[in-house]
């Protein structure tokens, strides 16, 4: 197979080398073999259609190749980081705005309390989110007293806000953690 792969001018004429490293002079004087393609004629037949285009040619050198993929890469790094920002979760913020009701039952050597809290759940993502499961402990001086679990409880669309209300009840504990004014 005689692919060309290169060529050269020099002051006899135009010098050309195949794949296998032989070399062939179009025009002018100089060793080596004939071309194959006029057969040393120095004229290439019309139903045969040869480019020969020396290697300094400025056709064959890309223009701005540094400058687009300079814009390609800014291109991608653009696109990769919105579709981080927007994709990115975020935490979903619950924040207690108020106890609606407190309920308190003294049974004999036990106290019963049922808690009703107002809390706003905010959701910062641009993609909604449901709630499976909420739990709430209740603490009383760094001691839990209670931990009620709510199950299906809402979805939130995306970029809101929703406020919401749970009771809890804390289980009994002892009159010796409560004190009462003697009367």
């Amino acid at each position: 197979t005689n692919a060309f792969v290169g060529s050269s001018h020099s002051n006899t004429g135009v010098d050309i080398w195949t794949s296998e490293g032989e070399q062939y002079s179009l025009g002018g004087h100089s060793s080596g073999d004939s071309c194959p393609t006029c057969r040393g004629t120095g004229r290439i037949p019309r139903d045969q259609l040869v480019a020969v285009i020396p290697c300094n040619d400025v056709r064959l050198k890309p223009r701005r190749t540094k400058l687009h993929v300079c814009i390609s890469m800014a291109v991608c790094l653009f696109l990769c980081s919105l579709i981080l920002f927007f994709l990115f979760p975020r935490s979903v913020t619950l924040t207690p705005v108020s106890v609606l009701s407190v309920m308190v039952f003294f049974n004999g050597d036990t106290v019963d309390m049922k808690v009703t809290n107002l809390v706003n759940i905010s959701n910062e993502n641009f993609v909604p989110v449901q709630i499976v499961e909420f739990t709430v402990q209740g603490l009383v001086s760094k001691v839990v007293t209670g931990t009620t679990k709510i199950t299906n409880m809402t979805a939130i669309q995306s970029r809101s806000q929703k406020s919401v209300s749970g009771a809890r009840e804390e289980a009994a504990f002892k009159n010796d953690r409560c004190v009462f004014a003697a009367q």
